[in-house]
């Protein structure tokens, strides 16, 4: 067997050849899959690697990367592999600890690091892990930018410098506490006489959430705020208002907040038992912002999921909408290319730019309470803003996500039924930004109908795409 020495460049850089790496996919929110499988160690830190040569390539010259992650299982792992691709490739890796994906993005924005890492895949199961990237401005990174760095990854890395020009791993203790400040800052008015539910989903939110609301003089009733890395987003959380529902109903507060696994959604539940979602709690901001005359250009900006109840609500109230694609970044891209301040997504994405720089359950949360307190309106009454259609949404599994837009098969099915439904309802079908699932939404006059739609379209996709046929 031969052997071979390697040595240091005379720039700095050691001449180690680069590894080959998995394929890597940037979807509506990062780089998501199963950890230790599709996202591995070796992924993360060839990952890390390639962040911290596009700063160097952009001219930062020892660029620092704060890094924070969600508690689920494989954080821990990914966390280390993370900071060891940045510190390789000669980056600074601040360690922010767990905290919300949106605190990741704001301690970004107010620091003088080159970006920020968040380690979280949302409201997946725990088995499932994702990797965020956020530029110094605290926003997400733009689809150029992270095609970037999928060159870079792809290509291997060739930054490997020596002695003191490595990286080394920081630490900010401090972090979250200068992020609930920013939350509790962020309303001018106290929370004294409310009672709360707050279900944290056991992620992210779980120490930040229930702070933020006693700070301000809620009375605060915790559920699923107890993370042990195995049961974030089990049965819990924003994914399963019908859990909060029922703390509500059985303690009688005055409402219901949860939150998903890295604290980015919020869905409500009023005092009634009524579930209030994403597009429901826009219609709240949107409605109380375009009164106090705050709402820029009377407009708002949501996704093409979002409920024609919403669309009819806003229009009776004078707010033009905008639709964009399903994916908080391009509700985001458009209200930044408009100037816009307030969008969201029915799924519980909302985004107030006054305030944020991308979708924050807890500081949605506490905007809503703002409200309920200014007005002395319940959640209930607020949210009767808009009378929301009958919609089915139904997730295919097991196909082939990619080949659903070109199928001809598919779009007669769709064209067929939207036929059917004519001005009365609506049909959507798309491949999940974040799963490995074609998504069916079906909007009708009546459940009955949207679910025989939605049923009859869901067998031509497993038939026409299925990954056995």
């Amino acid at each position: 067997m031969s052997t071979s020495s390697v040595g240091a460049t005379e720039s700095g850089m050691s001449n180690v050849a680069p590894q080959q790496l998995p394929p890597v996919r940037f979807g509506t929110d990062g780089v998501r899959g199963r950890a230790n499988t599709d996202l591995t160690p070796e992924v993360a830190l060839a990952l890390g690697r390639a962040l911290v040569t596009v700063l160097h390539d952009e001219g930062e010259k020892r660029p620092s990367i704060l890094v924070g992650r969600d508690p689920r299982w494989s954080g821990d792992m990914l966390e280390a592999a993370m900071i060891a691709g940045i510190t390789s490739a000669g980056g600074d890796a601040v360690s922010v600890g767990v905290l919300p994906t949106p605190g990741v993005a704001y301690l970004t924005g107010r620091s003088s690091a080159g970006a920020g890492v968040m380690l979280s895949a949302s409201h997946n199961p725990v088995g499932d892990n994702g990797i965020k990237f956020f530029g110094p401005d605290g926003f997400k990174l733009s689809d150029d930018d992270e095609a970037r760095i999928g060159e870079i990854y792809a290509a291997g890395s060739p930054r490997r410098p020596v002695s003191t020009r490595i990286g080394r791993r920081l630490a900010d203790p401090a972090a979250i506490a200068r992020y609930i400040e920013h939350l509790t800052g962020s309303v001018d008015v106290d929370l004294v006489g409310l009672r709360v539910i707050v279900d944290g989903a056991n992620g992210a939110a779980s120490n930040v959430a229930p702070q933020v609301y006693r700070q301000l003089g809620a009375e605060v009733v915790t559920i699923h705020c107890s993370p042990d890395g195995a049961n974030i987003n089990d049965r819990c959380g924003s994914t399963h208002p019908e859990v909060v529902r029922q703390a509500v109903l059985a303690d009688g507060a005055d409402l219901g907040i949860a939150h998903d696994g890295d604290a980015d959604r919020l869905v409500a539940v009023s005092n009634l038992g009524g579930i209030v979602d994403g597009d429901a709690l826009l219609a709240i901001l949107a409605r109380q912002a375009h009164l106090q005359g705050r709402l820029v250009d009377s407009t708002v900006v949501t996704t093409v999921m979002t409920n024609l109840g919403f669309h009819q609500a806003m229009k009776g109230l004078g707010i033009e909408v905008l639709t964009t694609p399903v994916g908080d970044r391009y509700v985001l891209e458009t209200m930044r290319a408009r100037g816009l301040n307030l969008g969201g997504e029915q799924s519980g994405h909302l985004i107030d730019l006054d305030h944020s720089t991308t979708g924050d359950g807890v500081l949605a949360a506490l905007k809503v309470l703002e409200i309920i307190r200014t007005t002395g309106s319940s959640l209930a009454e607020l949210a009767s803003v808009m009378l929301r259609l009958p919609q089915v949404l139904v997730n295919v599994a097991d196909v082939d996500r990619d080949a659903v837009a070109g199928s001809e098969a598919v779009a007669s099915a769709v064209a067929a039924a939207e036929a059917r439904l004519g001005a009365d309802g609506r049909v959507l079908v798309r491949a999940s930004g974040t799963e490995p699932l074609v998504r069916i939404m079906v909007e009708a006059p009546d459940q009955a109908l949207a679910e025989e739609i939605a049923a009859g379209i869901s067998v031509v996709v497993t038939r026409e795409c299925g990954m056995q046929r």
